[in-house]
C-alpha cells in the first residue's frame, strides 16, 4: 500500500505551482508590474509564491499585509476554481511576511524564557494562523506546551511550561 495516497502526484503539484505562478504574474501585470513571480512548495502543502521588492511594495502589501492577503485569496480561489490538485497559497511581497515572522520568532523567545522561569502559563493576544503556526513551532522546539484557543478573530495561542499542560482525557491510546 502507497505511503502517499492522499498525495498528489508531482506532475499535479508541478501544474498547481504554475498556475499559481503565472495567475499572480497576470494580477501584478494589471499594476504595470512584468515582474517574475517566484514559486515553490516546501511542504508538499503550501504553494510558495514570492514577489521580489518592487517600488510598489506598500501598496501590494497593504495595511497590515490586508492587500498581500486579497491577492493571496484570490490566488487560491483561482486554483480551487481550477479543481487543482494543490489550492493552499502563501504569498509573500519582499520578504514582507519572512521578516515580521523573524520578528515574531524573537518575541516568542522572550514569551517563552518569561513561562519557563516563571513556570506560569500565559495567553498571548489573539493572532493570525501563520503566527500562530510559527509560536507552536518555537514553543515545541523548548519544551513549551501550547494550545490555541477561542476562535475566529478572538483566536489565541496559551503557552504552558510542560509540566504545568492541561489535563486531557484519557484517549485509550496511553504510552506505557
Amino acid at each position: 500500500m502507497s505511503e502517499n495516497k492522499n498525495q498528489p502526484d508531482q506532475e499535479a503539484v508541478e501544474q498547481a505551482i504554475q498556475y499559481a505562478k503565472k495567475y499572480l504574474e497576470d494580477l501584478l501585470s494589471f499594476f504595470g508590474l512584468n515582474i517574475e513571480v517566484h514559486a515553490s512548495n516546501s511542504d508538499d502543502e503550501v504553494i510558495e509564491l514570492q514577489v521580489p521588492s518592487t517600488h510598489l511594495n506598500g501598496f501590494l502589501i497593504g495595511s497590515r499585509g490586508e492587500t498581500m492577503h486579497a491577492l493571496q485569496f484570490m490566488t487560491s480561489c483561482a486554483l480551487k476554481s481550477g479543481e487543482y490538485a494543490m489550492n493552499r497559497v502563501n504569498v509573500d511581497i519582499a520578504e514582507y511576511k519572512a521578516q515580521r515572522a523573524e520578528r515574531l520568532r524573537e518575541k516568542a523567545e522572550e514569551w517563552v524564557k518569561q513561562v519557563k522561569d516563571s513556570g506560569e502559563e500565559m495567553s498571548l493576544r489573539p493572532m493570525n494562523a501563520s503566527d500562530r503556526r510559527v509560536i507552536h513551532k518555537l514553543a515545541s522546539e523548548h519544551d513549551i506546551t501550547t494550545e490555541s484557543e477561542g476562535t475566529g478573530r478572538e483566536r489565541h495561542i496559551v503557552l504552558r511550561s510542560s509540566g504545568k499542560a492541561k489535563e486531557k482525557p484519557a484517549s485509550g491510546d496511553e504510552p506505557s
